[in-house]
C-alpha cells in the first residue's frame, strides 16, 4: 500500500525537471507516487531491492499499475538505478557473470516498464588494472544491449568518486568505455555532483564550472550527458569519498548547484537528488527540492 511522505500532496512542479530518488516498496508504482506527493516532475527509483541478486518478476498488474502512474501524473523522464552488487568490471569470472546477467535482468525490467534511463557505476577493477576493468564493462553493456537490441531504455554510466580501484572517475575513462561500446548511442552519462567533486572537478565557482564543462563537452559531448545527480559532499575536493551531504550543507556549497539549474543547455536534462531522506524529524527532500527551485531562478545569497 502506498503511504505518502506527508498527508498533503503538492501540485507537480512545472519548471525546472527536479526530482528525487524514491522508495518502490510495496510496489514499482510507489516511486512515482512518491514523486507526487512531493511535487517532483521526474523521479529516479531501483525497479527491484537493491541489496538482492535476485528479482521477483514483474506481474502484469505492476506493470500496468506503475504505466497508469506515469500517464496520470506526466512525471518524466523516469530513471532507474542500478543494484549496488553490480560490479562489470570484476575479474572474478563468477562475479563478472553474475553481474552482467543481473544487469540484463534490470535493462528486461526497464524496457517492461518504459523507464527513460538506467543509471550503472561502471565498476571496480580490483587491481586487475583500469584497462581490463574498462574492457570488461564495454564487454558486458555489449552482451546486453546485444541481448535486447530492440530495447528502448538507454543505459548512463555514472561518474564516480574514484576510491580504490573504482572505474569511472575521468571523464577520459568513460569515453574509454563508450569507445568500446557497439551501439555508442545507446549508451550515455550521468553526473553526480559530489561524485565529480571528490574526484576533483571544480564547479564551485561560475568560472570553473563553465571549464568542466567544456572539458566534458570535449571529451564526451554534452548530447551524452542524460542524467544529473544534485548531492553536496562531506569530502574535499579531490578526496574521492562518495559521501553525500544536503544542498549546501557539504563543501560544494550552493552556487554551483544553481549554475547547473538555470543553465539552459541542461534544461531538459533530468536532476536527482539522492540526499538523506530524513534528519531531525524534517523530511529533507521537501527542503533540498524547494532549496532547489530557488536557486533555479536566483543565485545564492552570501
Amino acid at each position: 500500500m502506498f503511504r505518502p511522505m506527508s498527508g498533503r500532496r503538492r501540485k507537480i512542479n512545472r519548471g525546472p525537471l527536479v526530482g528525487a530518488h524514491m522508495s518502490i516498496a510495496g510496489g514499482v508504482e510507489n516511486a512515482i507516487l512518491h514523486a507526487e506527493n512531493a511535487g517532483c516532475p521526474t523521479v529516479q527509483m531501483f525497479n527491484k531491492s537493491n541489496n538482492q541478486w535476485a528479482a521477483r518478476p514483474l506481474s502484469a498488474e505492476e506493470v500496468d499499475r506503475f504505466h497508469a502512474a506515469a500517464q496520470r501524473t506526466g512525471i518524466a523522464p523516469i530513471i532507474s538505478h542500478t543494484a549496488y552488487l553490480i560490479n562489470c568490471a570484476s575479474p572474478d569470472s563468477t562475479l563478472y557473470k553474475r553481474s552482467v546477467k543481473a544487469l540484463e535482468i534490470e535493462y528486461a525490467r526497464c524496457d517492461l516498464l518504459k523507464i527513460d534511463y538506467l543509471v550503472m557505476h561502471p565498476g571496480a577493477h580490483i587491481g586487475s588494472g583500469a584497462k581490463n576493468g574498462i574492457e570488461r564493462i564495454a564487454r558486458a553493456l555489449n552482451t546486453v544491449l546485444g541481448t535486447h537490441a530492440d530495447g528502448q531504455t538507454m543505459i548512463c554510466l555514472e561518474a564516480t568518486a574514484g576510491a580504490g580501484s573504482i572505474i569511472g572517475s575521468t571523464f577520459d575513462e568513460l569515453r574509454a568505455i563508450i569507445d568500446l561500446v557497439e551501439h555508442p548511442s545507446r549508451v550515455g552519462v550521468c553526473l553526480d555532483t559530489c561524485h565529480i567533486f571528490a574526484a576533483g572537478y571544480d564547479i564551485r565557482t561560475i568560472g570553473k564550472y563553465k571549464t568542466v564543462i567544456k572539458t566534458f563537452d570535449r571529451q564526451l559531448g554534452l548530447d551524452r550527458l542524460r542524467v544529473w545527480h544534485l548531492n553536496d559532499s562531506q569530502g574535499e575536493l579531490g578526496s574521492r569519498k562518495d559521501r553525500h551531504e544536503h544542498i549546501g550543507k557539504g563543501l560544494i556549497g550552493k552556487d554551483a548547484f544553481g549554475f547547473i539549474l538555470r543553465d539552459r543547455r541542461f534544461a531538459g536534462v533530468p536532476k536527482i537528488l539522492e540526499t538523506p531522506k530524513m534528519e531531525n524529524g524534517r523530511e529533507m527532500d521537501r527542503v533540498n527540492l524547494a532549496l532547489l527551485l530557488r536557486l533555479a531562478r536566483h543565485p545564492a545569497k552570501k
